[in-house]
């Protein structure tokens, strides 16, 4: 069995439960608040981050990158053209560095902002660094997504899927993110249309039902988060 450790609005959280989902591998859950760093969380990863992903009682994998690796190897060529990694090294390649630009660049300077200032801050107590957001850091956030829609919109409108011709990692990484950001109302859709018909196919994939259903206490979605026509 496995048993991810996991926050409902992570982003790499949320990675790794939409693969988990098409790959059709059952799951137990178990929600943590990072900053509180809990002794369960540390003793799986002493960097007290998630996701944490562990089987069968076997050793803890940490983090979006090992754990995608993880069940592309002990579960990918099982699932047969359903697989998220292709077969081509050239076409990995292209998966893995636009798997790390969503889960990193783009969450370092857009979506992880967003995140911790307007969701995880008003959870946090004041000692731990909650509170108000900060509007400065918010707006360097708003600042930089548009350009990286205009990137993600020019992959999208050259190839069927983000990284090429077929759906991979990297699709459901972007979708990750975005999907936060699109809960907080964060994103110009009518700025970026081929981002935008992208992630209404991605928003019709069973795997993302879960996530789009989730919310905030206190804190209602924007209009377009589960609306498959927005």
């Amino acid at each position: 069995m496995l048993t991810l450790y996991h926050h409902s609005f992570s982003p790499s959280s949320r990675f790794i439960r939409l693969v988990l989902a098409e790959y059709r591998a059952a799951f137990e859950e178990i929600q943590v608040n990072p900053w509180e760093r809990p002794r369960e969380l540390l003793e799986l990863n002493a960097a007290g981050t998630v996701p944490v992903l562990v089987e069968n009682g076997g050793p803890a994998i940490c983090g979006p990158g090992p754990i995608m690796e993880y069940l592309d190897e002990t579960r990918g060529y099982a699932v047969g053209d359903r697989r998220l990694m292709p077969d081509h090294p050239d076409a990995r390649a292209e998966t893995r560095r636009l798997v790390d630009w969503s889960l990193a660049k783009f969450d370092q300077e857009v979506v992880g902002h967003m995140v911790r200032e307007r969701i995880y801050k008003q959870a946090m107590p004041r000692s731990a660094g909650g509170g108000e957001p900060d509007s400065a850091v918010l707006r360097v956030a708003r600042a930089n997504i548009p350009h990286h829609l205009r990137y993600f919109g020019y992959l999208v409108a050259s190839r069927r899927w983000l990284a090429g011709d077929r759906l991979s990692f990297a699709d459901f990484a972007l979708a990750a993110e975005l999907s936060c950001a699109d809960y907080l109302g964060e994103v110009k859709w009518a700025e970026e249309e081929n981002v935008k018909s992208w992630y209404a196919r991605m928003k019709s994939r069973p795997s993302m039902r879960p996530l789009l259903s989730e919310k905030i206490l206190g804190m209602p979605p924007a209009a377009s988060y589960a609306d498959l026509d927005f």
